[in-house]
């Protein structure tokens, strides 16, 4: 069966969101292209740790020499998006595996979002045996890709933090 893509090259929107109350909220990763809107859910801390993972690789690009695109400091006012998640929401898989990177070549982060891989019990035990030195070569039915230029990987690093941090009261 071939492998499900949703590609979003130069998003109108990719953005964190939530749906339900603090204590009870499901998380979304959303793209938005024209007309073509695709969510996919994830946990909290994979939302903050996607955030975490973007700024990093914002700082790693700023300080190097091998790049000579400017990473802006702060979220341009014309990309802060405060509004809810696109509606109808449809899940189209929950994430289990984030992957973040960079195109030289088109000068944008990339965001890739996977469903965790279903293992057989042969992989399982392998797994349990020696999981230090276990591997996983499994290509995922379906896939989420977005690619995104530096400011809006700055809005959505704002965003994602702001979205993370409205949940329930540490008390």
């Amino acid at each position: 069966m071939p492998m499900i893509t949703h590609g979003f090259d130069w998003p109108d929107r990719f953005v964190v969101g939530t749906v339900g109350v603090p204590g009870d909220r499901t998380f979304y990763l959303q793209a938005t292209e024209r007309d073509e809107t695709v969510s996919v859910s994830l946990e909290k801390q994979q939302a903050g740790a996607l955030a975490d993972g973007v700024e990093q690789l914002l700082d790693t690009l700023r300080s190097s020499d091998a790049t000579s695109i400017t990473i802006p400091d702060s979220t341009p006012d014309l990309l802060v998006d405060e509004e809810p998640l696109d509606m109808p929401l449809q899940e189209k898989f929950r994430a289990g595996v984030l992957t973040l990177g960079w195109d030289p070549t088109t000068s944008q982060v990339v965001v890739e979002a996977a469903p965790p891989p279903e293992l057989d019990l042969d992989q399982v035990e392998a797994l349990q045996e020696d999981p230090e030195n276990f591997e996983l070569e499994v290509e995922p039915d379906e896939v989420f890709i977005v690619r995104i230029p530096v400011g809006a990987a700055r809005a959505f690093i704002d965003r994602t933090r702001s979205v993370v941090a409205a949940g329930r009261d540490s008390a």
